[in-house]
Order: structure tokens, then C-alpha cells, then sequence
């Protein structure tokens, strides 16, 4: 019943986060947004996402993470029945960021859970779970698409009743959760490891740097990857997407089958193998031009374990903390992330100026730059890792 709830709580988080895409376009010609308004709305999901940050950890301790998964699973069926009788814009941006909110208790409770229930071979289970996340938020456009052309008695569903349908997937984990005990409810809050003492310990700071750093990399690449080798190479978009399509296979395919890895050698060897691993390919991949693009998509099998393999590292040394750590971690991670992302844009600008910024030489040159810099965050997670590894050993607690 544990596992079956993560695992079907990390398709629904993929699938709740990823059916956007298509529905985009028909919500914008819908509600007659400009790209402004669109832009808005789409940052409700960083908002949304810190402010879910600030309470969840909060009320995990209150109420138990058994109560607190379940309300974050209820809160996105509840979004999804908003959202279907939106028909006015400030209705539905309400519905979406409750959505968003919900996205985020979602994303914290899940990790608390695994950090919980997975004590044994930690890192297998934690890359396997977040497996899921990357199988469904790979098929949740594709069944986005396919829902919004299926006719019942002659009505085609529209965007609105294809979130319904899919976020009301969230009842089947609700049923598992409440079937389920789960460890650490029970724990006194005397017993849990106070925030002040967390702070305290550098290696947490590292692993903060090390995840936000790794998350910068990981979505960097959707972003950027098919508008670099469309611009740079010259690729058409069909040939483009399909590289992207295969950086996220292999970013897959590693965390399904790379897990037992890190729980061999430990994790945080697996963090600085698998980073420089990143940095490596990317780096070769820009130094060599066209016919090693290839090594674009081989990064995913690198930055796909970073973050399944810090909440593995956390779950281990925090036994009694997880819930406090992965809060404090993943919500400086979500600031440094958009700090990282606007970063990319501005050294891109930057060369760009510095080549000619209406030449092809100049675009070139700054979209290099701008995905060595993704390739420079890989490259600092294995430097955060090293150091890590250096305060760990002297203190003969590696992990």
C-alpha cells in the first residue's frame, strides 16, 4: 500500500505538471490572453510551488504525513473541478494556482514518504519512484492530446474537462494512502531534529548547492536544447525535438536502471560521478560541434540521479529531520533555480553583444556560452560533491 501510493503519486505529480503543453493555446485563444497574461499565469507554478513550501513541512508535523498526503491529493481533484466551471479569467488563474499549490504539497510529501518509507536500498527505491514521475510527465501531453479529441454522445471534450479527468487520477492514491500506515507519524516532535540544528550543518548548504545547481541543469535543457540546435546546427524541429525526446530517454532509463549504483558505492560518490559525467558530455558536446551532439542527450544519464539521489542522501543522514531538510532544501532549490535559469538568458545576451548581436557568429557563440553555462552547473555540483566528500570523510561519516 506505501509503495503504491508513491508510485502513483509521482505519475499523478509528472501528469499534473506536464498536460499544460497542449492545453496552452486552447486556454490562451479561450480566455483571449496576450503573451503577458500567459507569462503571468504560468509563473503562478513557481508562487505557487514556494508558498506551498512554506507550510507543508508545518503541517506535516501537526498532522501526521499520511493526513497531509492525502489534502494535497484532494486539493488537486478539487482544482481540477474548479477549473472545469471556470469561465471567467480571474476563476480559472484562482483554480490554476491552487493547482500549482497543491503541485508543490505534492512534491514535498512525496519526498518526505520516500525519505520515510524507503529505508533499505535507498537510492534504488528513491530513482525508481521518481522513474514514475519522468515515465508519466513523458505520456501526459500525448494522453492531454488524445483526451481533447475524444466525442462522447457527440461532445468532443474541451481543455476543461481534460483536467478534470486527469487530475481526478488523484483518487486512486488518496484510496491507497488511506489503507496505509506510515513510519515517523508516531514520532514524538521532541525527538525530530529542530531547523537551527539543520542550518548548522554545512553538509546540508552543500547538498542546498548541489540540488539547486543539478536542477538548473536538468530543466535547462528543455528549454534550451532544441533552440540551440535549431539556431547553432541548423536543425529542423523534428529532428531538434528528437534529441531532446532521447535526452529524456536516457534521463529515464538511468534513474530505472542506475539506482542500485549509487546504493553500491555510495551516494555521495554517486552525486560527483554522476555530475562531472554531465558537465563532461555537455562540454564535449559543444567543443565538438555537430557530430558529437549526440553526447547532448547521453548528459540526461548523469543529471537524471542527482535529485532522487539527494533526497536518498537526506532521508539518510536525517532520519528524524527528513521532513524539515527536504523542505528547507528544495525551497532554497526552487529560488536558486530561477536565479540559475534567468542566468542562462543573460549570458547568452552577453556574448551575443560581444560577437555581434546580429550576426550568426554572435548567436552562435552565445547560445555556446549560454549552454556551457548549464554544462558549468553540472560541473559545480561535482565540486560541491568533492568538497562534501572531503568534510564527510573527515568526520568518518560519508554516506
Amino acid at each position: 500500500m506505501q509503495l503504491a501510493t508513491i508510485f502513483l503519486g509521482f505519475i499523478v505529480f509528472g501528469i499534473s505538471e506536464n498536460i499544460k503543453g497542449p492545453a496552452i493555446p486552447r486556454i490562451q485563444f479561450d480566455f483571449n490572453l496576450d503573451e503577458k497574461q500567459l507569462g503571468t499565469l504560468l509563473s503562478l507554478n513557481a508562487l505557487g510551488y514556494l508558498i506551498a513550501c512554506s507550510f507543508t513541512a508545518v503541517l506535516v508535523r501537526k498532522w501526521g504525513i499520511k493526513a497531509v498526503s492525502i489534502i494535497a491529493f484532494a486539493s488537486m481533484i478539487f482544482s481540477g473541478v474548479l477549473i472545469y466551471i471556470s469561465h471567467s479569467y480571474p476563476l480559472f488563474s484562482a483554480s490554476y494556482f491552487l493547482m500549482y499549490i497543491g503541485n508543490g504539497m505534492l512534491e514535498i510529501g512525496l519526498a518526505i514518504l520516500g525519505a520515510r518509507i524507503f529505508v533499505k536500498n535507498t537510492g534504488t527505491m528513491m530513482n525508481l519512484s521518481h522513474f514514475f514521475y519522468g515515465f508519466s510527465s513523458t505520456l501526459a501531453p500525448l494522453l492531454a492530446t488524445g483526451l481533447m479529441t475524444v466525442s462522447i454522445f457527440g461532445h468532443t471534450l474541451d481543455w476543461r474537462e481534460m483536467y478534470l479527468v486527469m487530475l481526478s487520477l488523484s483518487l486512486l492514491p488518496i484510496l491507497f494512502a488511506l489503507r496505509s500506515t506510515f513510519p515517523g507519524d508516531d514520532l514524538p516532535y521532541e525527538d525530530r531534529i529542530p531547523l537551527k540544528t539543520l542550518v548548522r550543518d554545512p553538509a546540508l548548504w552543500l547538498m542546498v548547492l548541489i540540488l539547486s545547481f543539478g536542477v538548473v541543469s536538468e530543466l535547462a535543457v528543455g528549454g534550451w536544447l532544441v533552440n540551440f540546435l535549431e539556431k547553432a546546427y541548423l536543425w529542423d524541429t523534428v529532428t531538434a525535438s528528437g534529441m531532446l525526446s532521447t535526452f529524456f530517454l536516457c534521463f529515464s532509463l538511468a534513474r530505472l536502471l542506475l539506482g542500485p549504483v549509487t546504493d553500491k558505492i555510495g551516494f555521495n560518490l554517486s552525486l560527483i560521478i554522476f555530475s562531472a559525467f554531465s558537465a563532461l558530455c555537455t562540454f564535449a558536446a559543444i567543443l565538438g560541434g555537430e557530430k558529437l551532439a549526440f553526447l547532448f542527450a547521453a548528459a540526461g544519464i548523469g543529471i537524471a540521479m542527482i535529485y532522487p539521489t539527494v533526497m536518498a542522501f537526506i532521508a539518510k543522514r536525517y532520519p528524524h529531520g527528513s521532513d524539515t531538510a527536504i523542505t528547507f532544501t528544495v525551497t532554497l532549490m526552487g529560488v536558486g533555480s530561477v536565479i540559475g535559469n534567468y542566468a542562462i538568458g543573460a549570458v547568452i545576451e552577453c556574448v551575443k553583444l560581444l560577437y555581434g548581436a546580429e550576426t550568426q557568429t554572435g548567436l552562435l557563440r552565445g547560445l555556446q556560452a549560454g549552454y556551457g553555462f548549464i554544462g558549468l552547473c553540472a560541473a559545480i555540483c561535482a565540486i560541491s560533491g568533492c568538497v562534501l566528500y572531503r568534510y564527510l570523510h573527515r568526520r568518518q561519516e560519508l554516506i
